[in-house]
């Protein structure tokens, strides 16, 4: 195709993505957005592309199949123990949402767990500062457990993150130092919750005794 030549507009196969028609003539959109025309693509490339269009038509049904079932499965525990309230002034389930239920026999078990997505505002630095303040007047053989905890707590992993689980065990030292009082402050007031998230759980076992086997529903794990 010459600079010259006149394009009409692309259209697009609805029966083949990734290919358009530009003068009546097929292309294929390579990964760089160039498109190649149809006879110059290796029959590997055009089997292989077919094989993944395939493989990845059923990945999205199987993707939305199973976020109606969690979404079901949500709804039936939520009527559950909204009847169970009603009905008979029963109460089931934890803290934030979190519950579990289990069959009459001992055998079967799904669990609701809600987890909380929360990050870190700019008070942490301050937090830091502090502890770090706080830290350079003690020996340096003083409470070495304490001292790492300190820099893994402070320390991003590589997706920049901050190492949630040991930040919140500093909070459970008593130290009464007041820069380490106003650190722990300024940790508690770092702490934006920004929503939370529902996961589903499923467990079985062949008798009351046995240990609990997961009922995966994961590509990875089944």
């Amino acid at each position: 195709m010459t600079d010259t030549q006149t394009l009409q507009p692309a259209s697009a196969l609805p029966e083949h993505p990734g290919r358009e028609v530009v003068s009546g003539k097929t292309y294929w959109r390579d990964a760089k957005g160039a498109l190649v025309p149809e006879e110059l693509v290796k029959p590997a490339d055009k089997l292989m592309d077919e094989q993944v269009r395939k493989i990845m038509g059923h990945a999205h049904e199987l993707n939305a199949q199973i976020a109606r079932f969690k979404q079901h499965t949500l709804d039936d525990v939520t009527a559950l123990m909204d009847l169970l309230l009603q009905d008979y002034g029963t109460k089931i389930g934890g803290p934030k949402g979190n519950v579990t239920l289990t069959s009459y026999d001992g055998l079967l078990r799904v669990t609701l767990q809600v987890q909380e997505r929360f990050t870190f505002g700019p008070e942490l630095q301050a937090a830091k500062a502090l502890v770090d303040e706080y830290l350079t007047e003690l020996s340096a053989d003083s409470d070495p457990v304490l001292r790492g905890l300190v820099q893994h707590a402070f320390r991003t992993d590589n997706a920049g993150l901050i190492n949630r689980a040991e930040l919140f065990r500093l909070l459970r030292y008593e130290i009464a130092d007041d820069r380490w009082q106003r650190a722990m402050k300024a940790i508690k007031d770092s702490i934006r919750v920004e929503g939370s998230k529902e996961y589903v759980r499923f467990h079985q076992r062949p008798n009351p005794r046995a240990r609990w086997e997961a009922v995966t529903i994961d590509v990875a794990d089944a």
